[in-house]
């Protein structure tokens, strides 16, 4: 498996020698940074396996971007090409953390991409902080405290944004990858309150 660092590259050519409906679309994510890749890379979780959890996440953000942002290895396809896509990406994901057998990242990142769509349907604020909270938790486990803010995200608490970046901060301390979130944080455009 690549390095970390490489997680875009990496799944731009998997996407390319797949030979699918997608291939034509794939394109060089150049210099852009796999910032939440190297987030969850950083984590104590991933310990000996960096650049799969950099791949799965990057790929799972890459559906996303697919669905509601701008992509940055599957660009040029139409809308619902796209939205296929997406979906495809968010799976292949999942299917990789299957396969490293981490029942608690699937759980996690499956609640980033439900509760994703449901923000994005109530107008999609507190988006950021739950990407950089779901991916602290991928990458160092959870608590308590964050769960709740999770709950009450879903109940559509909108101020449970807050709880959420403050728990991901609280769990990156933790785990010693407090700068590795801040970066993800800068690289995504967040910036705490």
């Amino acid at each position: 498996m690549p390095a970390a660092e490489h997680a875009l590259s990496t799944l731009a050519a998997q996407l390319r020698a797949g030979d699918s409906v997608i291939s034509p679309a794939v394109a060089d994510p150049g210099a852009v940074e796999p910032a939440l890749g190297l987030l969850a890379a950083a984590g104590p979780r991933a310990a000996d396996r960096r650049g799969e959890y950099a791949l799965l996440v990057e790929s799972i953000r890459e559906g996303y971007l697919l669905h509601y942002g701008e992509p940055r290895v599957v660009r040029g396809a139409d809308d619902d090409l796209a939205l296929l896509a997406g979906d495809y990406l968010y799976a292949l994901g999942l299917e990789r953390l299957a396969a490293l057998g981490d029942l608690e990242s699937i759980r996690e990142l499956s609640d980033l991409i439900s509760l994703s769509a449901q923000l994005h349907a109530e107008a999609g604020r507190g988006v950021q902080e739950l990407w950089l909270a779901a991916v602290t938790v991928v990458a160092a486990g959870s608590e308590p405290g964050y769960e709740e803010a999770k709950a009450e995200l879903r109940r559509g608490r909108h101020d449970a944004r807050e709880a959420l970046w403050d728990r991901a901060s609280a769990i990156a301390t933790g785990a010693g990858i407090g700068d590795a979130l801040n970066r993800a944080a800068e690289a995504i455009g967040f910036h705490p309150r």
